[in-house]
């Protein structure tokens, strides 16, 4: 097959360029280094009495400040309301006007510097989760006609062939129709393990394919991938704010207003009640203009809840906003639905009976070769286990075939005549004989039976249940152990919920419920106890997640309830819940101490700063070294 090429056409080499780029990129740190530079030089100039070292403190002024000062004022012509950056640069202004240019230089490198850090958090955090983009591939190698061409990923539709070789990307969400390779799929699921693919197994877009060739169909368009759904919810949760962000957020703009209001109260009123000096008065009203201003307050959140959401997308855990983790935190009660979430939503043979002449192998053959012409997921379920028993089987040619819905089908293998169904496919008299012989056999309340049935004898029959989870169990304990109630809600009976809620853990059940009462069901359950989350995976879990404080659902779930979904689980690791209550609980942790800690210090320095003790410098260090803790703090969170 011929192979296509593409070749990079190099860009010139252009240095202003890469001075803009840097420029860019770091151009808030540089200016916060050059101002404090500018401030220690004209300091050590005026301990040698250098002459005119006064002037290098504008310089500081206006370069230091440049950012703060633009964003400042750019916020406040937007939004009409007075902000921190312009109280700072006031305070550094007053300082000047009462000549304590030093002070003023070192609030505004300090002031600068914390914001820079700011800067550098948020684009952290924000850069864990936006580095998926880079990882959407840009091109496919299109197979048609024998040739293989390069082409935009866009171009891609389902049913086209593309070739993905060792070390690329997979383009797009399709089946392996040849070949065999491993794949990590990391960016999607949060495990590196590598998952080894063959022929008929499932590629998701935006994953790497490490050491083989495969030929692959398209499923989905590019743009209709999970992957570019991700990219989207991504993009919404950067923008999405959580419910103490957005408190703080309009606190800032009352307290603002009113430390300006109370900065005019202190430039007269001491001088008159206490009697203290002009420039003792003036000096102690730029001070509390320093120290009351809000930054740490401000920046004890964003940091720490979009280190926290970057860090469940690393780990698989898909959190479409810091509002839906801030609310996990207070969770109460999880509600699972059964089929998908708690159980794998497919059947699996568990015990099998044969009666008849035939060995085990020969028998499951004839049984394999009729259920094979059913699309029923039990008949399926019947065709696996028996490839399972027998590697290489090749199933004989069927006759007769005649599907009964409800009820099962009827074929013919090797001209014997079976019946495979329920019950009442049988005849009763036969039935009656096959469970007098084996009455322990349908004792599972769980389990569905499926019987065979030749002549006039039932000569066979197979248990068929839909498996608990894996990481159903430890997820449910480790759930409890975090104080959280568990309850399935099933459309199943109670002998069957019952059977399940005791393998599973789960700390009570809802049976017998209708799809369109899930939703009823969750909020009797918000109702009872304040904060609820529910876990589904279909569209008919969609209004429950939509009801519930907060909707998980599974990656591998229905489209729709991926879009209901406060928080995707990408592996369908059940386990991962409680690893995200825990990291919800560690953020709201992290930032209610953010908050009483700027508080905290915001109180004592102004009191401080009342019985004149507090110089401008140490309650520049003191408000601005607060921030820099605040924002060093929440991003903890980026490591779990």
């Amino acid at each position: 097959m011929q192979e296509s090429t593409l070749t990079q056409i190099p860009n010139g080499h252009n240095p202003y360029q890469r001075i803009k780029d840097l420029w860019k990129k770091h151009g808030e740190l540089i200016a916060a280094l050059t101002g404090g530079g500018l401030t220690l030089v004209a300091y050590l100039l005026g301990l040698m009495n250098v002459s005119y070292n006064w002037v290098l403190y504008p310089a500081a002024y206006l370069i230091g400040g440049y950012f703060k000062t633009r964003q400042g004022i750019s916020d406040t012509i937007r939004t009409r309301q007075l902000n921190v950056e312009l109280l700072m640069i006031t305070a550094a202004i007053g300082a000047a006007c009462i000549n304590h240019w030093l002070e003023g230089a070192i609030l505004i490198f300090i002031f600068a510097l914390s914001g820079a850090l700011e800067t550098y958090s948020t684009a952290k955090s924000t850069n864990a989760l936006s580095a998926l983009m880079n990882l959407q591939p840009e091109v496919a190698r299109l197979v048609a006609n024998g040739n293989e061409t390069m082409v935009s990923v866009t171009k891609i539709q389902p049913s086209d062939i593309v070739l993905i070789k060792p070390g690329e990307r997979i383009p797009a969400d399709g089946v392996i129709i040849n070949g065999e390779t491993t794949v990590n799929e990391a960016t999607m699921t949060g495990e590196s393990v590598p998952v080894y693919k063959k022929s008929g197994e499932k590629l998701m877009a935006g994953t790497m394919n490490l050491d083989g060739s495969v030929y692959a169909r398209v499923t989905q368009r590019n743009s209709d991938s999970l992957f570019s759904k991700i990219l989207e919810l991504v993009q919404s949760a950067q923008k999405e704010k959580a419910p103490t962000q957005l408190f703080i957020d309009r606190f800032e703009k009352t307290y603002v207003k009113i430390v300006l209001i109370t900065t005019a109260f202190m430039l007269f009123a001491p001088h008159f009640l206490f009697g203290w000096s002009w420039s003792e008065t003036i000096y102690r009203a730029m001070v509390l203009l320093v120290v009351a201003s809000p930054c740490a307050l401000v920046a004890s959140t964003t940091p720490a809840v979009l280190s926290a959401v970057a860090y469940g997308a690393r780990r698989g855990i898909l959190i479409k906003g810091g509002i839906h983790l801030e609310q996990l935190a207070m969770i109460k009660v999880i509600a699972f639905d059964k089929t998908g979430t708690i159980t794998k939503g497919t059947p699996e043979v568990t015990r099998f009976i044969n009666m008849s002449d035939k060995d085990d192998l020969l028998f499951l053959n004839h049984i394999a070769a009729i259920e094979n012409q059913s699309s029923h997921p039990l008949g399926k379920a019947i065709v696996a286990y028996a490839e399972k028993a027998s590697n290489d089987m090749t199933l004989p040619p069927v006759e007769s075939i005649k599907v009964q819905p409800g009820y099962g089908v009827a074929g013919r293998v090797d001209n014997v005549d079976y019946k495979i169904g329920k019950t009442e496919m049988m005849d009763p008299v036969a039935m009656q004989q096959f469970n007098d012989a084996n009455q322990s056999f349908g004792s599972d309340a769980s389990e569905t039976l499926v019987y065979i049935a030749s002549g006039e004898k039932v000569i066979g029959a197979f248990a068929l249940k839909d498996q608990i989870r894996d990481s159903a169990v430890a997820a449910i304990k480790s759930l409890k152990s975090y104080g959280i109630k568990t309850v399935m809600i099933t459309g199943d009976n109670e002998r069957t919920a019952a059977a399940v809620q005791k393998e599973s853990g789960v700390s009570s059940y809802i049976a017998n419920c209708l799809p369109e009462n899930k939703a009823i069901e969750i909020k009797r359950l918000n109702k009872n106890y304040g904060h609820v989350a529910m876990c589904g995976d279909g569209i008919n879990d969609t209004p429950a997640l939509a009801q519930a404080s907060v909707g998980l659902a599974m990656g591998a779930g229905n489209d729709a309830a991926l879009e209901t979904a406060d928080i995707i689980l990408m592996k369908n690791d059940l386990t991962k819940i409680a690893d995200a209550v825990h990291l919800s609980r560690k953020m709201s942790r992290i930032v209610k101490t953010n908050i009483f800690f700027a508080m905290a210090m915001i109180a004592f320095l102004i009191a401080v700063n009342f019985l004149q003790f507090l110089t401008m410098p140490f309650g520049v260090v003191g408000h601005e070294g607060s921030t820099i803790l605040v924002i060093l703090n929440g991003l903890r969170l980026l490591r779990g």
